[in-house]
C-alpha cells in the first residue's frame, strides 16, 4: 500500500495458524527487510491459547483385592487454570470428593462402575475415567428357579455367577461327582424321575473363593415304591409293614391287599389286628409312608404276600413285601 507521500509503502502479511494447546507461549516473529535496511526489523508475538483442561486420569495398585484401598490421581493441565474436580462412579457424583486425589477402599462394583474425574476451567470441561482390576469372590448373579416338569420332558436350568479372575463353574446333582455342564445353562433331555431332586451350581475363581447354589427339579410322574421287599416280624408280638411312597404329585389312592384283606382309606374294613396309618416322613418332601401295623402276629401273617400300590394321576405304583420272622 503507497502512502500519501508516494515514496513509502505499506506492508502486510499474514501468517494463518491452527493453535494446539501445546502452542501456547510460543513466540512468533515477523521480520522485514529492504535494500535501505538488509539488516531488517522484527516484531514478536508470545501466543496464548486458551484450551479446557487436558486429563490423565492413574490408579495405585492397578489390581487389588477386594477390600484393599486404591487411590485415583488426576493430572490435568489448563489455560486458564483448573477451577475444580468433580468425581463419579458408574455415573453416580461422588459427594464431597472435589480434590485432585480420591481415596477409597475398591468392592466388586468397581470392576464394572467406571471411576471419573471431570476437571473444569472457564472454558469447559473434560470428563476421564477408568476401571479397577478388582479381584473378587463369586457373586451369583441370576439365581436358579426350581423347575418342576412331566416325565419325558427337555429341562433348562439357569445359573450365573460374575468374578475376577475369570472363573470356571461346574454343574452337578447332589450327592455325584459327576460334571454335567460347564456352562451357565444346565439342559437335561427326556427326564425321568431318576432324574429328580437337587442340582448344584458352582463356581470357582481361582485363589480368590468358591460359591455355590442349589435348586429343586421335580419330575411329574407315577408313584415310585423304595420299600424293603422283605421285612421282618416276631410272632406274638407286634409287627410293622412299612410301604414308603415317592409321589409328585401327591398319591390320589393307596390300596393294601393280602390273603382276602384290602384296606383303602375310607373304604372296607380290616380285622382287629390289622391297621394302616398314613404320615409324611419330615425330610422327605412329598412323600408318604404308610404302615400296615399287625397286632399278635400269627403264623399265618408269614404266609401271603403283601401288596401295597399307590396310584396319582400319572398311573399306578406297586411293590410285593413279603414278612420273614
Amino acid at each position: 500500500e503507497v502512502l500519501p507521500d508516494r515514496k513509502r509503502v505499506t506492508t502486510r502479511s499474514y501468517l494463518p495458524i491452527t493453535p494446539s494447546d501445546t502452542d501456547s507461549g510460543s513466540n512468533f516473529t515477523c521480520v522485514a527487510r529492504n535494500p535501505a535496511m538488509p539488516i531488517g526489523k522484527w516484531a514478536t508475538v508470545t501466543l496464548n491459547v486458551h484450551h479446557s483442561p487436558v486429563v490423565t486420569l492413574s490408579i495405585e495398585p492397578r489390581s487389588v483385592l477386594e477390600g484393599e484401598r486404591v487411590t485415583f490421581t488426576c493430572q490435568a493441565t489448563a489455560n486458564p487454570p483448573i477451577i475444580g474436580y468433580r468425581w463419579a462412579k458408574g455415573g453416580v457424583i461422588l459427594e464431597g470428593a472435589r480434590e485432585r486425589v480420591f481415596v477409597t477402599t475398591a468392592d466388586h462394583s468397581f470392576f464394572t462402575e467406571p471411576v471419573s474425574c471431570q476437571v473444569f476451567n472457564a472454558v469447559g470441561s473434560t470428563n476421564v475415567s477408568i476401571l479397577v482390576d478388582v479381584h473378587f469372590g463369586p457373586i451369583l448373579v441370576v439365581e436358579p428357579r426350581p423347575v418342576t416338569v412331566d416325565v419325558d420332558s427337555d429341562v433348562t436350568m439357569n445359573c450365573k455367577w460374575s468374578g475376577n479372575p475369570p472363573l470356571t463353574l461346574t454343574w452337578t446333582k447332589k450327592g455325584s461327582n459327576m460334571v454335567l455342564s460347564n456352562n451357565n445353562q444346565l439342559y437335561l433331555k427326556s427326564v425321568s424321575q431318576v432324574d429328580a431332586g437337587q442340582y448344584v451350581c458352582k463356581a470357582i475363581v481361582p485363589r480368590i473363593g468358591v460359591g455355590e447354589t442349589e435348586v429343586t427339579l421335580t419330575v411329574n410322574g407315577p408313584p415310585i415304591i423304595s420299600s424293603d421287599p422283605v421285612q421282618y416280624a416276631v410272632k406274638g408280638k407286634r409287627g410293622e409293614i412299612k410301604c414308603f411312597i415317592a409321589s409328585t404329585p401327591p398319591p390320589d389312592k393307596i390300596v393294601w391287599a393280602w390273603k382276602e384283606n384290602v384296606w383303602e382309606k375310607e373304604k372296607g374294613t380290616l380285622l382287629e389286628r390289622y391297621t394302616v396309618e398314613q404320615s409324611k416322613p419330615p425330610t422327605e418332601g412329598g412323600a408318604v409312608l404308610s404302615t400296615l401295623t399287625i397286632n399278635n402276629v400269627m403264623e399265618s401273617d408269614f404266609h401271603s404276600p403283601y401288596n401295597c400300590t399307590a396310584w396319582n394321576a400319572f398311573g399306578p405304583g406297586t411293590m410285593i413285601i413279603t414278612l420273614e420272622e
